[in-house]
């Protein structure tokens, strides 16, 4: 396929630029310039559209709490009975003919993290997939992504009666779960190939092991300033990995991000603050932490917030005062690599995935319309 005369936003260059866009295999072979297109070949005429990378989001439950849900369809977002949950796979709760999918490709979202909710100190793991495919094998882009834990409110109300109703309680239980698990993982280690010595199979316990190896980070549920300290605490503690997710009150510890060198997913703000800890919600937060040189995603939390109205977030973001350019890299790029996956999407550069949004002009302002959507270098929309 070939893209011609496209005025291109690759969301690594901050100047966009006008040029042809060669896709072949599925694959970004040149952006920028003149292409030709060999026999045979798809040729669309984008003069006088943009073109922008499939947006990212990096954090939402898309495909498990199903259109028509929780009470209309299926949700599968939390494991109530059981509030250390690491051994769960959020792809085993996905379900890709979901309406909601189809909506949230048509809107130009090609890629979403999705996974368990916030019922759980450990929730299991985060998936990243493709808004297009058969089943979750077909859509799948990388899998785990992240381990889900939470803080705050969200534990402590659906525990309350059975073991768990502080903070204090939730951060005792996070750090008994990874100390239980790094004793596993050392024992396995010591006993290397003699079975006799090797501890009995926890399946938790492994689920725990790449989070204590570096391999994927905690994906850290916490509003509250004080809930964000505390993950970010406890991830130094047993130095690992950490991402803050909704990240509500992370203007009011800016300096604290920025020292402790993390990527944050901020979000769903175009909602009603539905717990007190919300409290302090606002508009302003991604791009104050974005000015303070703090990597951020903007997130709908999907279904919270639709998953279509990913790049109205980012535009309301740059309405109270986020560089226009950073709110867009909010959306492609920096998800990508808030989870990991930069390698393949995020931006328009050569060899990364032909993931291609269509506009008539600028997306992150509310009357534009998503023309073209091409997603593994076919077109979908």
């Amino acid at each position: 396929m070939l893209i011609k005369n496209a005025t291109i936003h690759d969301a690594v260059s901050e100047t966009p630029y006008k040029g042809d866009i060669l896709i072949r295999d599925g694959k970004l072979v040149s952006v920028g310039g003149e292409a030709a297109a060999e026999k045979g070949e798809q040729v669309i005429d984008a003069e006088g559209l943009f073109a922008y990378p499939g947006f990212v989001e990096a954090h939402s439950h898309l495909g498990l709490e199903n259109y028509g849900g929780p009470t209309g369809g299926t949700n599968d977002v939390n494991e109530i009975t059981d509030v250390i949950a690491p051994h769960l796979r959020g792809m085993d709760g996905y379900y890709p003919q979901d309406a909601a999918i189809r909506t949230a490709l048509a809107s130009g979202v090609t890629t979403v993290a999705a996974g368990p909710g916030s019922a759980n100190v450990l929730g299991g793991t985060f998936f990243a997939v493709k808004t297009f495919g058969n089943t979750v094998e077909e859509a799948t882009v990388k899998e785990p992504v992240g381990m889900k834990c939470a803080f705050g409110e969200n534990p402590k109300r659906l525990h309350r009666d059975k073991c768990l109703s502080t903070r204090m309680t939730t951060a005792a239980k996070l750090r008994e779960a990874l100390y239980a698990a790094k004793e596993y993982m050392t024992r396995k280690e010591l006993a290397g190939d003699d079975l006799a010595k090797l501890p009995k199979y926890n399946m938790k316990y492994e689920a725990l092991i790449p989070v204590l190896t570096g391999e994927i980070p905690l994906k850290a549920h916490a509003h509250r300033a004080d809930d964000i300290m505390t993950a970010l605490r406890i991830a130094r503690e047993f130095g690992v990995r950490i991402t803050i997710e909704h990240c509500t009150e992370g203007h009011l510890i800016a300096n604290e991000l920025k020292a402790a060198g993390v990527r944050v997913a901020v979000g769903p703000t175009l909602s009603n603050a539905s717990k007190l800890e919300l409290i302090h919600k606002t508009w302003e937060t991604p791009g104050l932490l974005a000015a303070a040189g703090i990597p951020v995603s903007i997130i709908t939390d999907a279904p919270v917030i639709p998953q279509q109205y990913l790049s109205l977030c980012a535009g309301l973001a740059v309405k109270a005062g986020m560089d226009p350019f950073l709110a867009l890299q909010a959306i492609t790029i920096n998800p990508a690599r808030h989870l990991g996956i930069e390698d393949r999407v995020g931006s328009l550069e050569p060899g990364k995935d032909a993931d291609v949004v269509l506009t008539n002009g600028d997306p992150l302002v509310s009357d534009t319309a998503v023309v073209r959507v091409i997603l593994n270098g076919e077109v979908r929309v």
